[in-house]
């Protein structure tokens, strides 16, 4: 008997021209714990199967119109996922093996015993409840533990919940607008926006900096002009929205739109339509618009340089990049793929950086943020003269956390003392960010909560808080 936990909210399609047939397995199964649909041939099922979901196909191979072998193979186009199942007389068993080597589940021969499909089902459950069960530990170990999403680093919170943004609006394509300060990395989330919806794999994304052009050169970068439109303009030409059709267009420092710019990407974002500069002549565009800045639009809104329609058009979906000194867990990731990346451009080994070094940079504000820091790891490999990367590998701009961390060592204190109060103040601001909840921060700094508890003693935390939180 099948366990009523496989059958649970289940839905089967049965296919099958004689009627008899159909309401005597309809019978069975639905007697079974599954919620059963019928089709007289394959081209009636095809059509169910435009507005239902069904987890087994089991049709009959004979049937007129288009028979099971047809409609296995169209399943296999549109629904990859759906095992499909073959009923055959023993006159077409070669047909129903051939079948298997076309994707079909199994085959089951005529006349149908009960015994034989439950088992056969039952069999293809099972498989379907494991396979199911292990994508869903992956996906809580991914979303637990993941350091990095397509070409971005970081394990911090606030990157784990971009990441599961991204994953909801995977199927989806809505318009997207990134917050963040110059150099956090905006540009890297638009690309995995693209990437990761399946939708949108192979087909074009285009990117324009906003901020780099005067009006009326990026008026024709976006929209393209005709010959004659303006002086220098010695020929048509296409602009980044027809380059993009089909696809994503990434605005960067959408704030540098004019108030005109602004008034014609409201109409693409509404109507899909524009025309060139110069032209008449109506173009259609089918375009995903992600748009990111590093302004305050609401401020912008209310000074009247920004439309507040074109904002509620451009924040349907709204992402907020953290600077990154609000993510200083991050560094050490960052550090070690900046230095993999640089060194093997460079053709440079470099085996790591010291532990008075990385402690310099976690105590850094970086008010560059990511690009700031990798700048930095790019001169220092191309400088420093050994394997490691020390501080005498650093710019003068961080010369003040150099100071400070050097003038412990002028107090007669042990490297290891001195690097205790950036690692101190590291672990007491993930504490203070969870109110003192050691599980959380422990999970924050990507260490146990025993290594946390042993470190809070070391810098004498626990006085600060109750010993028993979290």
């Amino acid at each position: 008997m099948l366990n009523n936990v496989l059958s649970e909210n289940r839905h089967i399609l049965i296919v099958d021209d004689e009627p008899l047939v159909r309401s005597s397995l309809s019978e069975l199964l639905t007697l079974l714990g599954y919620t059963v649909s019928t089709a007289g041939n394959g081209k009636e099922a095809l059509e169910l199967l435009r507005d239902y979901t069904a987890d087994i196909i089991i049709t009959d191979i004979k049937m007129p119109e288009m028979d099971g072998i047809q409609l296995l193979n169209q399943v296999k186009k549109r629904h990859p996922e759906v095992p499909v199942i073959l009923i055959t007389g023993y006159g077409s068993i070669d047909s129903a093996v051939e079948a298997m080597k076309q994707g079909a589940y199994d085959y089951i021969t005529k006349p149908i015993v009960d015994s034989e499909i439950k088992i056969v089902i039952e069999r293809l459950m099972q498989q379907r409840q494991l396979q199911e069960e292990n994508i869903r530990l992956k996906e809580q170990l991914s979303v637990s533990q993941r350091e990095r999403f397509h070409n971005i680093v970081g394990k911090d919170d606030k990157m784990q919940k971009i990441y599961n943004l991204i994953e909801a609006i995977i199927n989806t394509r809505a318009t997207v607008l990134i917050h963040g300060e110059s150099g956090t990395g905006k540009r890297l989330i638009a690309h995995a926006i693209h990437k990761y919806n399946e939708h949108e794999r192979g087909k074009p994304f285009v990117e324009v900096s906003c901020g780099a052009l005067t009006e009326t050169l990026l008026e024709s970068e976006l929209f393209g002009h005709v010959k004659g439109a303006f002086t220098g303009a010695i020929k048509d030409r296409i602009g980044r929205f027809e380059l993009a059709d089909g696809g994503t267009i990434f605005l960067d420092e959408i704030d540098a739109f004019s108030s005109a710019l602004q008034v014609k990407l409201l109409r693409v974002l509404q109507e899909g339509e524009f025309e060139r500069v110069g032209d008449t002549k109506t173009v259609k565009v089918d375009v995903r618009v992600i748009a990111a800045t590093n302004q305050n639009l609401e401020d912008l809104i209310a000074e009247g340089k920004f439309r507040n329609d074109l904002y509620y058009r451009l924040n349907i979906i709204s992402i907020e990049v953290p600077p990154l000194r609000e993510k200083r867990v991050d560094i050490p990731l960052l550090v070690e793929d900046f230095i993999k990346k640089h060194s093997k451009h460079i053709s440079k080994k470099i085996e790591g950086i010291s532990d008075e070094a990385l402690s310099i940079l976690i105590d850094y504000n970086w008010p560059g943020n990511i690009r700031e820091l990798e700048n930095v790891i790019e001169r220092a490999i191309i400088l420093t003269k050994g394997p490691i990367i020390t501080p005498e590998d650093f710019p003068e701009s961080l010369s003040n956390v150099k100071r400070r961390v050097q003038s412990f060592a002028n107090d007669n204190l042990k490297l290891k003392d001195a690097l205790k109060s950036p690692e101190k103040g590291l672990i007491t601001k993930a504490l203070e960010s969870v109110s003192w909840n050691r599980n959380e921060a422990a999970r924050i700094l990507g260490i146990n909560r025993t290594t946390l508890y042993k470190k809070m003693i070391k810098f004498g935390l626990l006085k600060n808080n109750h010993t028993d939180a979290g």
